[in-house]
């Protein structure tokens, strides 16, 4: 019975040593010397690059995101430098992958090169129509085909008429009786004039005394034969167009304008210009003339110039392309900055500008007033002063990591 109670007192003995053990383990904190370290002079500068286009994409170097494959742009650009809140920031290598270049805001005369299309066209001063000055009926054509050449005075056709015929009769009848009624003489005679009819024609059908039943007509004017209105056999009536001539020694070269083209261009005004059929030359000649209104088909207005044409090179139709380098003297000494420097959302035109005073890559989006396009760059009105250096290459990139920051960009205010 002893060694019963003996063994059960040493049971509990046991469990009791080995509670204080289990509670030495759990409750017992050693004493151990922290080693002091200052966190403060390192400069936590992880970078993580994301998709402009999905910006769930998150990586920690640059490269191509898994999705479209369009390069990743910094997402979290920490500066040890103290900027602006609205500024977003690129470190050197964001800024050479993202091909971000910058230039210096400075003033210039500028000038607008203004490109314009035409053809050319015949002087409508030199153009004529041959006429019929009696009417009759048409014997012959010397002249009967379009483009051909013709000159002053040169015979163009045969006609055959009634009424020049019985002309003739009384100016042979007044020929007669002259000395007595020399006022009847005159007025056969102006007669058959107003039919175009020389004084030597006359003295031959008075010589004669016989009525020419054939009469010729010749040209009035030297030139092509643009439109042969007439065959052999046809009447024709006083004053019925035989033919259309073109004089070409002189043209006209005719350039489509548009409306926006317009403020720039005045008469006086050099314009160079050259033509598909003489490629590899090129001509100048100052506008002569611009049309007051506008085509309300093409939304054009016609610019003309006047070309010499005596060696016959220039043939009507041709086409030609001209430019004109206009001074804007309106915008004299104003600011002009690259075309792409400038991101232009319909109603605002936004630049980013480098803050000054950094040798960082620190830009602040700027919204600017601009005038007009010249070519690859614009007039700024105003918002921009000289000197400042704004992005002109990979705008869109800084854009796009401004928006993904939440700061102020080309979609955010």
């Amino acid at each position: 019975m002893k060694a019963i109670i003996s063994n059960k007192y040493v049971h509990y003995g046991l469990l009791i040593l080995v509670g204080l053990a289990l509670g030495w383990f759990i409750f017992y904190t050693p004493k151990v010397h922290d080693h002091e370290h200052d966190h403060s002079s390192e400069n936590s500068t992880s970078e993580i690059w994301t998709c402009s286009m999905h910006p769930q994409i998150k990586m920690d170097k640059p490269g191509k995101c898994p999705i479209c494959a369009m390069d990743l742009i910094l997402l979290n650009q920490n500066s040890s430098a103290q900027m602006d809140a609205d500024a977003i920031h690129f470190s050197a290598d964001a800024a050479a992958l993202a091909n971000v270049a910058t230039s210096i805001v400075s003033r210039q005369q500028p000038s607008k090169e203004v490109r314009l299309y035409g053809k050319v066209q015949a002087d409508e001063r030199l153009l004529q129509n041959q006429v019929a000055h009696i009417s009759g009926r048409i014997e012959k054509l010397v002249v009967n085909f379009t483009g051909e050449t013709v000159n002053k005075g040169q015979l163009l056709a045969l006609i055959y008429s009634p009424d020049l015929i019985t002309a003739q009769q009384e100016l042979l009848e007044a020929a007669k009786e002259k000395d007595a009624q020399p006022t009847i003489y005159e007025a056969a005679k102006e007669k058959l004039k107003l039919w175009k009819l020389t004084e030597n024609q006359l003295s031959q059908i008075e010589k004669s005394g016989k009525v020419k039943t054939i009469f010729e007509i010749y040209s009035n004017t030297s030139g092509i034969v643009t439109a042969k209105r007439v065959n052999v056999g046809d009447y024709v009536s006083q004053g019925s167009v035989l033919f259309d001539i073109a004089n070409l020694s002189k043209v006209w070269i005719q350039f489509d304008a548009y409306e926006s083209d317009l403020p720039f261009l005045n008469v006086g005004n050099q314009l160079s210009y050259s033509l598909q059929a003489l490629p590899g030359k090129n001509f100048s000649a100052s506008i002569r003339f611009i049309d007051p209104v506008i085509d309300p088909v093409n939304r054009v207005a016609k610019v003309r110039i006047e070309v010499d044409n005596s060696n016959a090179k220039l043939k009507p139709e041709m086409f030609a392309t001209g430019i004109v380098n206009a001074h804007l003297n309106e915008y004299k000494d104003k600011l002009v900055i690259p075309r792409s420097a400038v991101l232009w959302t319909g109603k605002r035109s936004i630049v980013y500008v480098k803050q000054p005073d950094s040798e960082e890559f620190n830009f602040k989006m700027r919204e600017i007033e601009i005038g007009p396009m010249l070519g690859n760059s614009y007039v700024v009105i105003s918002g921009l002063e000289e000197g400042e250096e704004i992005v002109t290459d990979g705008t869109f990139s800084v854009d796009a990591a401004a928006q993904l920051e939440g700061k102020p960009s080309m979609m955010n205010q």
